[in-house]
């Protein structure tokens, strides 16, 4: 009771402080133009494919329709942590109000549960194409790509409005300073001065029927995968199921490995710096190189790149 009452004679958190990337004002310039650089081109190679996928009809295919909705989220996903990012190796540490802190954290944790489902959703396409090719037509006709990708942007919606509320829910009576680049769990975590017991239980939950869950997926679509890959006769065919695979493989362990890194750790992580490379990763990097990973070696998407540039 005086526990409540002391709480409630407390000046509610306003706003947040994002200290940013850098807080060195020599290395803050040299970063700014980095970012800046990665942040254009990571919206250019995403808009690309998307343009690519739509307007050539030799990849109105199911690897590419998901292929579109990955680099249309890694369009989002960037713009949602991107310009904090560079606001802050601009102007400094910058001033955020509670509610845009919310609206961000609930567009980050939409968009990257939304990436776990949807890697998980190509992993399962990959497992169908080379374990099930006979009956892949019917497996992965439209209606259910088009159900499987819905799913994979309402489940993520669904959880974001859920972990958001009990974030948002939170008493914050100071201090303000969020260690980071953007506002993320485990730095608000941090800040409460109530109870999160309830809090943590969700992103724990949340983190094991998503984050877990569709990891599990992906491992046992490729273990079968590897095991259809190893009983084929020939070289050629090894090597050409190993291409179409090899690509969303790296690229998985890379997300993934980045993500498990942070979120299953104890909710309130301590070591902030440590936080703020980990999520440059699959905050910058990962959507920045997924379309020269999935693109790189892709015959298909090379020719509709060469007819478009030809057009022009």
């Amino acid at each position: 009771m005086e526990r409540s009452l002391e709480l409630g004679n407390m000046t509610r958190v306003q706003e947040f402080i994002l200290l940013g990337l850098s807080t060195s004002p020599e290395t803050r310039e040299v970063l700014f133009a980095i970012f800046l650089t990665l942040y254009l081109l990571t919206l250019l190679e995403n808009a690309l494919i998307v343009f690519l996928v739509c307007s050539h009809t030799e990849l109105h295919k199911p690897m590419y329709f998901f292929l579109g909705n990955l680099s249309c989220l890694e369009m989002c996903y960037v713009s949602v942590t991107m310009p904090s990012l560079l606001v802050g190796l601009w102007t400094g540490p910058c001033h955020v109000p509670f509610p845009a802190c919310m609206t961000q954290l609930f567009f980050f944790i939409a968009l990257i549960c939304t990436e776990c489902t949807l890697l998980a959703s190509m992993a399962c396409d990959r497992y169908v194409a080379i374990c099930r090719p006979l009956h892949y037509p019917l497996l992965m006709r439209p209606q259910v790509c088009l159900g499987l990708a819905g799913t994979s942007w309402l489940g993520g919606l669904l959880v974001s409005v859920v972990k958001t509320a009990c974030i948002a829910s939170l008493s914050y009576c100071g201090p303000n300073v969020l260690n980071h680049f953007f506002c993320d769990v485990s730095p608000l975590l941090n800040l409460s001065c109530t109870h999160v017991a309830l809090t943590e239980l969700v992103d724990f939950l949340s983190a094991i029927v998503i984050l877990w869950g569709s990891l599990l997926v992906a491992i046992a679509s490729y273990v079968a995968i590897a095991r259809a890959v190893l009983r084929m006769p020939s070289a050629a065919a090894r090597r050409k199921a190993f291409s179409t695979c090899a690509s969303h493989l790296v690229v998985v362990g890379i997300f993934y490995s980045a993500a498990l890194f942070i979120y299953c750790r104890p909710s309130r992580i301590r070591s902030m710096d440590l936080n703020k490379v980990l999520s440059v990763i699959y905050t910058v990097a990962t959507p920045m190189c997924n379309p020269v990973i999935y693109c790189l070696r892709n015959r298909e998407v090379h020719a509709a790149l060469f007819r478009t540039l030809r057009w022009t």
